[in-house]
């Protein structure tokens, strides 16, 4: 059966073909042979070679970012230009940092991109050309951070977020090798948000070997950072236990080493930092105008004739921020500063490029010519022998993780029928058979719910530096454990564990952060990493909406493009297998397990469950099936006995139906779409939202709609429609509340026999 969605699909498939095929630097694996502009922070200071291939490496970054913002004018587009040259600098170091091993790095501000780009392709990372000539108008170098060949798989997104996310590689990193270092480069915006800080407490409260590199240049979106966000962040941050180290500016490079060096050895004793430049301000010992302005970067013509031009005395007290926006674009630099200060001719450069702007003259300013000795320096650097680096791209879902094998599992005790019991028994027993096999690899963030979300016996067999505790910061541990799985690509898992409620209304971010994480090989996906929703459903006890997640199916349906698997499972026993599986293969994973007692499902006219721990999973699991039945219910979910029974009591009043469990998604959608083949009639029930007239039908309701839409079978649903009132009860009352007994549900198959 072709329907509309898979017609579309098809033909996005081809466009996606295309489009990859197109874009030469993204791929399995990348080689580049590179400059070999490495630093080694035990040494007491820059060495003065090595600081003019700096400066010649920075301008160099600086004129391609430029001519790439010269080309986008030609198409009348701008680009955050003046935050990415400012970036280009300090990056360089980083880059020269960085092994890509234990030590990494991330951009927070992912607008700075063209510094970013500018900055790998002066090194030899990314071809000039393609940077300048396809920034902003392709995959590969596209208008925020991605990831490219010697660049960070840490895709940039809201502001803040980048900040858990590093910290999460840094922990990472550190249980795994000596000497772990990441590096993170911040804006003087971001910070302020609740990722952000949220990620500081985190980085502190578990010793992460990271440091953060405020770009503090006093300049926002929509006006000066002192009219925005007139905050200090030193107080703030530091509140947190990050170290501040202070030094004047961003763009010296001896004395930003000497911070590097500092932040490297605090890292080693598990202690963060945040090197932030505090720029030039007036003293009584020393004063600091617009001319010295020009003195100190060399271009004292241009800082007087723009000074003339605005009637700004160039004896004018001025603070020079520490990180200058548009750094060595000498005109808009000059209106960066002009503008912090609050003087005529200021102009803010956060969003700007070189529309409308002569990019010869800009390129032919003093800021940007190598002197002799730094162009000696490049020649030099040129001469040696290139550095090799290697970037390959995560492992594609699915790919092998960390399997149980039946030995593993011989002594496990799963539930039986002779009670009913909550799946979390089932989850719980498979991530303790994971913990004991596989304890270095596995990294459990919790947020004070162990003992609900009973993850807390297998937490209690990893070893120190495998398990994070983050209070009620849901949406932080959602991001850290993103972190997490970008340290490396070998096999681990990598679990956040919180209520289902908490996923839908607080932690999405976790999520979201999938939707712009671009693999080396073009394609947006999910990270390797194992979202435990707990509590799923009405299933919650007596707190009424407070702790419901009532659409929990249409979460995890929406990222399904991200996942590898999202599980639904209907008992205990079907907990147990939908954790195996998640963990024997890599890629994103979702597993929503009911809080409240279940019975275990047993298999048509037997006390023998459906499910056992040797068993594999499924995605669709037949529970009962009637001879010439016409009409089947899909259950998904803790209902499921539901269905059961409705289909046992339909069936002794002579009506025939057929009912199967789908234990999750993808891979039940071929069953689905040729169920109109076999029957006439399709019944769905859900513990979760399935809409209103008004809103239009969702959730798995939804799902099968969209499968078999257009052919002739009848279509009943069963779940939560509208949510205005409901009991404050346990879930059974909960449900009659909602019409999803087998009462009604046998009444349905018989009324339409």
């Amino acid at each position: 059966m072709s329907t509309p969605l898979i017609r579309a699909a098809e033909q996005q498939d081809r466009r996606n073909e295309k489009l990859l095929s197109d874009t030469p630097l993204i791929g399995e694996r990348m080689q580049s042979n590179v400059l070999p502009a490495t630093l080694d922070l035990r040494q007491q200071r820059l060495p003065p070679q090595t600081d003019l291939a700096l400066s010649a490496l920075e301008k160099t970054a600086a004129t391609i970012a430029i001519e790439s913002l010269a080309s986008l004018a030609k198409v009348n587009d701008i680009d955050h230009l003046g935050g990415g040259l400012e970036l280009i600098g300090p990056l360089l170091m980083t880059l020269g940092v960085v092994d890509y091993e234990a030590r990494h790095f991330a951009i927070e501000h992912g607008h700075t991109s063209i510094g970013y780009y500018g900055a790998l392709a002066a090194l030899g990372f990314l071809p000039r050309e393609r940077v300048i000539e396809k920034f902003r108008r392709s995959l590969d170098i596209a208008g925020h951070v991605s990831w490219v060949a010697g660049g960070t798989p840490m895709g940039s997104g809201r502001l803040g977020v980048t900040v858990p996310v590093a910290t999460g590689v840094a922990l990472a990193s550190k249980a795994r090798h000596r000497e772990a270092f990441v590096v993170c480069h911040c804006g003087d915006a971001g910070w302020i948000s609740g990722q952000a800080l949220n990620g500081f407490n985190a980085a502190t409260l578990h010793g992460a070997p990271i440091a953060f590199v405020m770009h503090r240049n006093g300049i926002q979106l929509s006006g000066t950072t002192a009219r925005i966000m007139d905050r200090d962040p030193r107080p703030i941050v530091s509140s947190f236990g990050v170290r501040i180290l202070e030094i004047p500016s961003l763009h010296e490079r001896a004395r930003l080493f000497d911070a590097y060096r500092e932040a490297f050895q605090l890292a080693q004793e598990g202690k963060p930092s945040l090197i932030y430049p505090v720029g030039y301000r007036p003293t009584k010992q020393s004063s600091v105008t617009v001319k010295s302005l020009g003195e100190r970067y060399g271009i004292q013509e241009e800082t007087a004739q723009f000074s003339a031009e605005h009637g700004v005395d160039l004896n004018t007290p001025i603070w020079i921020p520490g990180s200058l926006m548009s750094y060595r674009d000498s005109h808009a630099m000059l209106e960066c500063v002009f503008y912090v200060n609050n003087l005529p001719g200021g102009e803010a450069h956060h969003d700007g490029g070189m529309k409308g702007r002569d990019a010869q003259k800009t390129l032919s300013n003093p800021m940007l010519q190598l002197t002799a000795d730094e162009q000696r320096a490049l020649d030099s650097l040129r001469a040696e022998p290139p550095k090799v680096v290697v970037t390959e791209a995560r492992p594609q879902k699915g790919t092998a993780n960390l399997p149980l094998a039946a030995s593993d599992i011989r002594d496990v005790q799963l539930p039986g029928p002779d009670k009913w019991v909550s799946p979390r028994a089932g989850s719980e027993a498979a991530y303790v058979a994971i913990a004991k096999k596989h304890a270095d690899r596995c990294y459990f963030v919790s947020c004070d719910l162990n003992p609900s979300t009973k993850l807390g016996k297998a937490a209690a067999l990893l070893p120190p530096g495998h398990v994070f505790e983050l209070s009620i910061e849901e949406q932080v541990a959602a991001l850290l454990t993103d972190g997490l799985s970008m340290a490396g690509h070998e096999p681990q898992l990598n679990v956040f564990a919180t209520f289902a409620a908490f996923m839908e209304g607080i932690a999405r971010e976790g999520f979201e952060y999938w939707r712009y994480q671009r693999n080396l090989n073009g394609m947006n996906e999910g990270l390797n990493v194992l979202m435990h929703f707990s509590h799923v459903g009405a299933c919650t006890g007596r707190d009424h909406f407070s702790g419901w997640s009532l659409d929990w199916i249409s979460l995890a349906l929406g990222y399904l493009p991200f996942l590898r698997r999202f599980y639904a499972p209907a008992d205990a026993r079907a907990a147990f297998l939908a954790v195996k599986d998640a963990a024997a293969g890599m890629g994103g994973h979702i597993v929503g397990i009911p809080r409240d007692n279940l019975p275990i499902l047993t298999a048509m006219g037997t006390s023998e469950p459906v499910w056992n721990a040797a068993d594999d999973w499924t995605p669709v699991t037949p529970l009962r099936q009637h001879p010439g039945a016409r009409a089947v219910v899909l259950a998904v979910g803790a209902p499921s006995f539901v269905a059961a029974a409705a289909s046992e009591k339909a069936a002794a009043q002579g009506v025939a139906s057929d009912v199967y469990v789908i234990n999750g998604f993808p891979g039940a959608e071929e069953f689905v779409r040729d169920l109109p083949q076999r029957y006439d009639r399709i019944l769905t029930i859900e513990d979760g939202l399935i809409g209103t007239p008004s809103s239009g039908v969702r959730g798995f309701a939804a799902y099968v709609v969209g499968q078999v839409g257009g052919t002739s079978v009848t279509l009943d649903h069963f779940g939560i429609a509208d949510p205005h009132v409901a009991p404050s009860e346990a879930h059974l009352p909960v449900w009659e509340h909602y019409g999803m007994t087998d009462d009604n549900v046998a009444a349905a198959l018989l009324r339409r026999a």
